[in-house]
């Protein structure tokens, strides 16, 4: 995976601050790091300084709010979580990409909402999240998306009624509805592409390190 590049922008989530070498290098070597409010503590104590602190701020410690004072952004309003908040200030900041880490790792309900959430930044701004076990990204429509043999591939559908196709991987679908999330788990790559083809279809597509 480490072929892959991601963005120099990074959206740091509330979810488990990552372990994994790869979601480290990317905040290590960002050139923006845009913090939702309940990870200020976080990167408090590893020592990282951010762009932005970014939230309703309910979920920051006293200490972070004295340290990060002057980088606090404040957007009180309920309707949307703190990632979207973070994901819509780098798009008015004209950013064109961007890469989430720790969205995973506590809460299950928030971990399912911040992975579909992908699909409704994607259309806006490049995005991807990277957890440690590997990165989900949007596709819409038919995309062809850079792999490795061997490499684990699980497919979730944001539009069931439309069919998809999969080409170069171990268990090709030809014209598939996949109705339940598990129905496009638990696959593996051949080469060093795959195709998802559908017909203006959205997908989350996991691709393990």
């Amino acid at each position: 995976m480490n072929k892959y590049s991601f963005s120099k922008h990074v959206i740091i989530a509330n979810g488990q601050f990552p372990t994994h070498t790869i979601p480290l290098e990317i905040i290590h070597n960002a050139h923006t790091i845009i913090c939702c409010d309940g990870a200020a503590d976080s990167l408090l104590k590893h020592g990282i300084e951010p762009t932005i602190v970014i939230g309703d701020l309910d979920s920051i410690s006293t200490k972070a709010k004295k340290q990060f004072a002057g980088k606090l952004i404040h957007i009180a309003e309920q309707e949307t979580n703190d990632q979207t908040k973070a994901v819509e200030w780098a798009i008015a900041q004209g950013l064109q990409d961007a890469v989430i880490v720790g969205a995973t790792g506590k809460r299950e309900d928030h971990t399912l909402g911040n992975i579909s959430l992908l699909a409704h930044y994607g259309k806006r701004i490049s995005i991807c999240s990277v957890t440690n076990y590997g990165v989900f990204t949007p596709i819409y429509g038919t995309t062809q998306l850079l792999s490795y043999p061997g490499q684990a591939i699980s497919i979730f559908s944001l539009t069931p009624h439309i069919p998809i196709t999969l080409h170069n991987l171990q268990y090709p679908l030809n014209q598939a509805q996949l109705e339940s999330w598990w129905m496009g788990t638990l696959n593996t790559a051949l080469y060093d592409t795959f195709t998802v083809e559908s017909d203006n279809g959205i997908c989350i597509i996991f691709q393990a390190f």
